[in-house]
């Protein structure tokens, strides 16, 4: 019955359903394992990278994007639709400050990055975006770091504040893994260890700094660990 009602955006089957946006849902579920933890002063992102090919240059392949100085993001899903929202998100930031002269900060970064993801599950001729972000930031006006979650079923103003998630395939693992290991009181450091442990958890192979990407956003902004960095966190934790 749901095939019906697959190939029309904006019309919802007798079950209530709008079947693109669970298409893309499961895109979601099927992508690269992601992981986010706020701690006392700071946020980490973490996310595995898999590549189709020994031959692919590992180093090419970015998943943790910077948008602007204080706030980071991630994805499970589809790497195309990432980058388009990589973009808006960028140009959102820019206009911000250009209006301001200030940074954006963390909310109100994620309320109109929803709204764009809005857009795409109600209009026609187009279709929902087949990724859930984890975006990180830190708000120097509260002062506090801030980690929230987007997927494409996000409605204008609705989006996910978070403690700690993961993304992806095997999320659940990686969920209530992060469930036994939090507490309020993680610090940066240790936050990177749990992000690290949490990959883990779904992992499949050895675990290296070529196949893992980590970014950590604190008060002085956010930025990606380089290779060397990420191998010192992973030789302290085996």
């Amino acid at each position: 019955m749901s095939e019906r009602y697959s190939f029309s955006l904006t019309t919802f089957s007798p079950s209530g359903k709008l079947v693109q946006i669970e298409y893309a849902l499961k895109a979601v579920e099927a992508g690269a394992p992601s992981v986010g933890i706020r701690a006392t002063n700071g946020v980490v992102l973490a996310v595995e990278k898999k590549f189709t090919s020994k031959l692919i240059d590992e180093s090419s392949i970015r998943k943790i994007e910077r948008i602007s100085k204080n706030i980071g993001m991630v994805y499970s899903g589809l790497s195309p639709d990432y980058h388009v929202l990589v973009k808006q998100a960028r140009k959102s930031a820019q206009a911000y400050y250009l209006a301001y002269g200030d940074v954006i900060s963390p909310e109100q970064l994620v309320v109109r990055t929803a709204a764009v993801m809005q857009e795409y599950t109600q209009s026609g001729g187009v279709r929902p975006f087949g990724v859930s972000l984890l975006i990180a930031g830190w708000d120097y006006e509260a002062n506090r770091p801030y980690l929230y979650q987007c997927d494409p079923s996000a409605s204008f103003g609705t989006y996910f504040p978070w403690k700690a998630t993961a993304l992806g395939h095997n999320s659940q693992n990686g969920k209530s893994f992060l469930e036994k290991r939090y507490n309020k009181d993680l610090e940066l450091d240790d936050a990177v260890h749990a992000a690290i442990l949490t990959l883990k958890e779904s992992f499949e192979g050895q675990m290296t700094e070529n196949n893992i990407e980590i970014g950590i956003c604190n008060e002085q902004g956010f930025r990606n660990l380089t290779p060397n960095e990420i191998k010192d966190y992973l030789a302290a934790i085996q």
